[in-house]
């Protein structure tokens, strides 16, 4: 056989072979185009929704409920990693867990903190104390500084903080307004978990949130 009739053989084979193909692409557009089932919304769980929904109802405002922590913490106002709830004068609130373990000269902690700011989009002030020449300076400053930019988690729009104060210092901080109001989640970066880690910790128990209302 010579290369011309060689080479038309090849076309037809290749052209026989692609036919099929292409059917076959073609009828299985309808199976690649089925709809995915959209994911579940985060729901608080009942054991820790009683306590959010009373901090709600205290404060009268918005407060935002996490349904994901990163292990080994839960989310109940009672037990070994709860590290407090506190409500200022001005509604303000804080509410941590905290796991701390030290073995073999290595510190291990898990800390994280949730805040509300209710009726104020303003970041807080904090002290700085400073020795100066020998006398001591106090200094106000932002107690959310050095930010890292923002970014989209579900629906909310938060501004990365990594040089925080009070119980907020070594945390990387996720920082949202809402209403009127400030909010803030934060995790200490600090062994067993990478910076990288805590980052995604702090995204996923951000999309995690659930909004509760005050009943009256």
């Amino acid at each position: 056989m010579n290369a011309k009739r060689l080479g038309a053989h090849l076309v037809l084979g290749l052209l026989a072979v692609a036919v099929p193909l292409v059917a076959n692409g073609c009828a299985g557009g309808d199976a690649s185009s089925t709809p995915t089932a959209a994911p579940k919304p985060p729901v608080c769980p009942q054991a820790e929704r009683v306590s959010w929904q009373k901090l709600a109802n205290e404060i009268q405002a918005l407060v935002y409920c996490p349904s994901w922590f990163p292990r080994p913490l839960g989310g109940r106002f009672s037990g070994r990693f709860f590290n407090g709830r506190s409500v200022d004068p001005d509604r303000s609130y804080l509410v941590s867990w905290a796991w701390f373990e030290t073995g073999g000269g290595v510190i291990q902690e898990v800390h994280v903190n949730l805040r509300g700011y209710p009726g104020t989009v303003r970041i807080p002030t904090c002290e700085d104390t400073l020795t100066v020449q020998g006398k001591t300076v106090r200094k106000k400053i932002p107690c959310f500084s050095d930010s890292k930019g923002r970014k989209r988690l579900g629906g909310t729009t938060v501004t990365v903080y990594t040089a925080n104060q009070g119980a907020d210092m070594w945390h990387v901080l996720y920082a949202w307004r809402r209403g009127g109001s400030l909010y803030t989640i934060s995790e200490h970066v600090a062994p067993p978990y990478t910076y990288e880690q805590v980052i995604g910790h702090l995204d996923r128990m951000t999309r995690a949130l659930v909004p509760l209302r005050p009943q009256t």
